[in-house]
């Protein structure tokens, strides 16, 4: 068989295993290495499933995973979730739908100091939910308001999903990390202000609090002091240049840990279940991260990249046009496929074209963020719109998904400009490059 020929076999075998659940890190490395063994024997095949794993391990850049993920269980121990919301809530609870805007707020300062989204959902699906049905706030549109915010965390650094398109891309994590950052700040905006318009659409729907006076919101504020410390802590750290990404992680992991205890929220039993949960996830990903780099080393090996790009340049369509092509088709993926799965498989192949094309692979980094964004919210599935279904049975998932659409377009709107002005997520870097 040709080396074409096997790649195709290849990545319909792939897509095959991906159809019948069999877990992605075991599908690639499973592919990659019979499928290398026809191009190239057995022999070497074997030779990259010993040489590749070990090349992974020894990567220093996942040293900030296992940290980020241990200091978003101990802030979740400490209880800063619900601090960061109260403070919010203090300062907009008054206005009208100010706990939506509070949650979203919430959300996004919780995202910056935890490991992942569905942490943030189910943690606000406890903290903020019961506050806002209890006030008269629309089930629906509440519970979409939390997974839109829990959404957020992958595009606020510091982000898993960051780290693994780095890592996968060989991208420089500090230039991801403040690239991200207009890039967020422009996704909050866009999804406050679809609150916003919904708000307006419906008035009588969203009722408005007391305000609460100056030394309650005080008060809120000393009790928030420590998760706003800490916030401060990583991102003044990180990006003044005193801590490398790994040293930023590890320092704030300490820091979290100083808090739990110091609130006396950690002890044996938490501290186990911390421990627990923070290897399941690391062992996770970096089983995924070894079945993507042995199924890499075949499609490198193959030539795969070069086809894809030639037969690019044989179409003779403009860039940005093969930009929305390949969107469009990611978020087809993200509505069947678990979105970062999507990506870590088709980075080998959407990457090089992306190069070709001219564009900088730190965007396409940004772009591949907002696209797993989307991906946790769109229907018909949203990772976090069914974790946060399956926590409150009593609001129907449809009703759900109804709520969830402005932040959809919301988001959809933010991809846009990233794609029509790529300098929003690239002007950065540069400025501080020079």
């Amino acid at each position: 068989m040709s080396a074409t020929a096997i790649g195709i076999a290849a990545m319909a075998g792939l897509a095959v295993l991906i159809g019948l659940h069999v877990p992605l890190a075991i599908a690639m490395v499973a592919i990659g290495i019979v499928a290398f063994g026809f191009q190239a024997g057995w022999g070497p095949a074997f030779t990259v499933l010993a040489t590749d794993p070990s090349q992974v391990f020894a990567n220093m850049d996942l040293a900030a995973i296992p940290m980020f993920l241990l200091m978003g269980t101990f802030v979740s121990v400490a209880g800063f979730s619900k601090d960061l919301y109260a403070l919010a809530a203090s300062f907009l609870g008054h206005k009208r739908g100010g706990l939506f805007y509070a949650t979203l707020g919430g959300s996004a300062a919780f995202g910056a100091i935890c490991g992942s989204s569905p942490a943030t959902v189910v943690t606000f699906t406890r903290v903020a939910l019961p506050e806002m049905l209890s006030r008269g706030y629309p089930a629906g549109f509440s519970g979409a308001t939390i997974a839109a915010g829990g959404a957020l965390k992958a595009l606020i650094p510091p982000s898993l999903t960051m780290i693994i398109y780095c890592i996968v891309a060989r991208a420089y994590i500090f230039d991801v990390f403040i690239a991200a950052i207009i890039p967020a700040l422009l996704t909050i905006l866009a999804n406050a202000i679809a609150i916003a318009f919904v708000v307006r659409a419906n008035p009588d729907r969203v009722p408005v609090s007391v305000r609460e006076t100056r030394k309650e919101r005080l008060a809120a504020l000393r009790r928030a002091l420590p998760a706003v410390l800490l916030i401060l802590v990583v991102f003044v750290g990180l990006y003044s240049g005193v801590f490398t990404v790994s040293e930023a992680a590890s320092v704030a992991a300490i820091v979290s840990l100083a808090f739990a205890i110091w609130r006396r929220s950690l002890n044996r039993t938490t501290l186990i279940e911390s421990a627990i949960s923070t290897a399941a996830i690391i062992g996770m990903v970096y089983f995924v991260l070894i079945g993507s780099s042995v199924f890499t080393y075949f499609v490198n090996f193959a030539r795969i990249p070069e086809l894809l790009v030639a037969s690019v340049n044989a179409l003779s369509l403009p860039g940005p046009l093969i930009i929305v092509i390949m969107l469009a088709i990611y978020i087809v993926l993200g509505a069947i496929f678990d979105e970062l799965a999507a990506m870590v498989v088709t980075l080998p192949f959407a990457l090089p074209i992306i190069v070709h094309l001219g564009y900088d692979p730190v965007w396409w980094g940004i772009i591949n963020v907002v696209i797993v964004e989307l991906g946790l919210i769109i229907p018909p599935i949203g990772l976090v719109v069914l974790i946060l279904q399956s926590m409150r049975p009593d609001i129907p998932l449809s009703t759900l998904y109804r709520g969830i659409i402005p932040f959809v377009f919301a988001d959809l709107a933010v991809l846009g400009l990233l794609v029509a002005f790529p300098a929003i997520a690239t002007w950065l870097p540069k400025m501080v490059g020079n």
